[in-house]
């Protein structure tokens, strides 16, 4: 079942978003030339960095499948891309309910089309910013059961928040909202694994009007603080696998981790 968007705002189109640069990176065409204008400036490793975002959040929505999670708050949704979340997790359970959140309403405008639940499960989408946790969060709870663990998604998200907005405060606020047994999932790029390419990529987002707020290992690791990490802990996009298997092989300027809330 999917309940559809909330509302729809005016989209615009003379400057760019973090979700449709992302779309563009990722090959899409949900997007518009100004977004492509600042993709084609950035570096040819943030294609990598995209797909190997994705490819962390499949690997990750899986494994907590796999452990039963059957509620997800994913908050910087960004334009549907197939496998979208509730695909992978409505495959190992069926019945899941995925709650979808974007500032960006392009991305509102396709979820009616392209995030449709299984017949079983719910998806639910609402256009708001997570800079309103509380907004979210009131939402979230018309479709979620908050007594029940709950996966916390952020994916390439809490970069685009710097740290004059509070970032981390934003991060506790969400999960102190969670029961026990829930867990928070986060990437975030790095500012000290590649520097250099971090500077060019945070400078051409700025020339399009972006603001971003990569951070170092240590900073990143203050979203997790209080929960208990999944192994294989906080690492980068390639290497973090709960199974087992060692990605790694390819490098990677994001860090990513899982944790549980006790």
């Amino acid at each position: 079942m999917s309940t559809g968007p909330q509302r729809f705002s005016q989209i615009v189109t003379d400057k760019a978003h973090p979700a449709r640069v992302y779309d563009w990176l990722l090959g899409g065409k949900d997007n518009y030339p100004v977004d492509e204008a600042v993709g084609e400036k950035l570096p040819p490793e943030a294609k990598d960095a995209a797909r190997q975002n994705r490819q962390f959040m499949h690997r990750a929505a899986a494994w907590l499948a796999t452990q039963g999670v059957d509620q997800f708050l994913d908050i910087g949704t960004g334009i549907p891309t197939e496998p979208n979340l509730h695909q992978i997790v409505q495959d190992i359970v069926p019945t899941a309910k995925v709650v979808y959140t974007d500032n960006d309403p392009i991305v509102l405008r396709h979820a009616e089309a392209l995030l449709v639940s299984r017949p079983d499960g719910v998806t639910d989408y609402i256009e708001a910013d997570v800079r309103q946790p509380e907004a979210i969060v009131e939402h979230a709870r018309r479709v979620l059961d908050f007594s029940r663990p709950i996966a916390l998604s952020l994916i390439a998200l809490m970069h685009f928040i710097p740290d004059e907005q509070d970032a981390h405060s934003i991060v506790r606020d969400l999960v102190a909202t969670l029961p026990s047994g829930s867990y928070l999932v986060l990437s975030h790029a790095a500012s000290d694994l590649y520097p250099e390419l971090a500077a060019q990529v945070t400078a051409e987002y700025a020339k399009g009007g972006i603001q971003l707020g990569f951070r170092t290992r240590a900073e990143v690791e203050r979203f997790f603080e209080g929960l208990e990490l999944v192994a294989p802990g906080l690492v980068t996009a390639t290497e973090w696998d709960a199974s087992g298997k060692v990605q790694g092989a390819e490098g990677s300027g994001i860090y990513t981790g899982v944790a549980r809330v006790s």
